[in-house]
């Protein structure tokens, strides 16, 4: 703005002094300023700059732009101000409010798409936690249901001494008896400790299979067994534990006229069923706490996982294979502890 001021200042002043007419070039000036000449009343004598004039300053700030007064003319050709405006500064500070703006917006959007798909991330885990534990809480209400009105009917029924009854009355306050043991060993196991104790894995499995035939009964579901006397260095009740849930499985997820064969010998321990089976994709999530790979036949989710924990305690390996409407196998490495 100074350079152009000083500059139509020196083209008055040479005009003036050489006795000629100013041309178009001596006034060019930049497209982004204006100019005026004003005589010593501050009277516009030429220019496109129509704004008022404060003559007593030298650079000021109006509305929309910044003002220069040149005062070098000293009344050379009767100018006495050369005042020059610039407009583009406003200008750009606009373009570059809109700018910033627009970069902030885009900024601000794939932050905040980011943020949801992270957030979405992270509480996807504690979601489905939710959904099983809901689920859980269900299915626990029905499988106790279903034991706890059993014993009400027999107990309600005109004979409830009946060898039947009785019978129904042995295998549902067994049933609520396993599902208390799975619910204090789930909630407690980090706390039990590893008894030092000899078990007769035989005896321990022929004394569980006189309640799982009067289960399996009910599905004409046939259990064989072929066991070799095997003695193991686990506690009885964790053992009897992971016969019960492993059988139980072999039950519930069985068909109507279905066999399960166990069999026991000092390297292994195979307990088969030829029930409805599991997809290989799924295989591989039966042992997590809550998981159901299908509903048909009840349970909630947690028998599969306290056997993988105790096995695990006990250091058994342990292993499924399935197919579909094939069955399911799980073998139980005892190779490396039997005695």
């Amino acid at each position: 703005m100074q350079n152009s001021a000083s500059r139509l200042s020196r083209n008055i002043i040479n005009a003036h002094m050489k006795n000629k007419i100013l041309t178009k070039d001596d006034l060019f000036i930049k497209k982004d300023l204006s100019f005026a000449f004003y005589d010593k009343n501050g009277k516009k004598i030429l220019g496109n700059l129509n704004d008022k004039i404060e003559f007593l300053r030298k650079f000021y700030k109006d509305k929309d732009g910044f003002i220069f007064i040149d005062k070098n003319t000293l009344g050379h050709l009767g100018v006495h101000y050369v005042v020059v405006k610039e407009h583009s500064f406003f200008n750009k500070i606009e373009k570059s409010k809109k700018e910033i703006f627009f970069v902030f917006f885009i900024l601000y959007s794939i932050i905040t798409l980011i943020g949801y798909k992270l957030a979405k991330l992270f509480i996807k885990p504690i979601q489905n936690e939710r959904i099983k534990l809901n689920n859980f809480v269900k299915d626990s209400t029905h499988e106790l249901n279903t034991p706890i009105t059993a014993l009400l009917m027999c107990a309600g029924a005109p004979n409830p001494s009946s060898e039947k009854n009785l019978q129904r009355i042995v295998v549902s306050a067994k049933r609520v008896s396993e599902i208390y043991k799975d619910l204090t060993y789930l909630f407690l196991r980090d706390k039990e400790e590893i008894k030092n104790e000899i078990t007769r894995l035989d005896l321990a499995i022929n004394e569980q299979l006189d309640y799982f035939m009067i289960l399996a009964k009910k599905k004409k579901i046939t259990i064989a067994s072929q066991l070799e006397e095997v003695s193991f260095p686990i506690e009885k009740e964790s053992f009897v534990r992971i016969i019960n849930n492993l059988i139980s499985n072999g039950i519930k997820y069985n068909k109507i006229g279905g066999k399960i064969e166990i069999f026991l010998n000092k390297k292994s321990l195979t307990i088969k069923d030829n029930g409805i089976g599991v997809e290989e994709k799924k295989l591989q999530d039966i042992f997590k706490r809550f998981y159901r790979g299908t509903k048909t036949g009840g349970g909630f989710g947690i028998g599969l996982d306290i056997v993988l924990n105790l096995c695990n305690k006990y250091n058994i390996k342990i292993n499924a294979t399935s197919k579909i409407n094939e069955g399911t196998t799980f073998i139980l490495n005892l190779h490396d502890n039997y005695t």
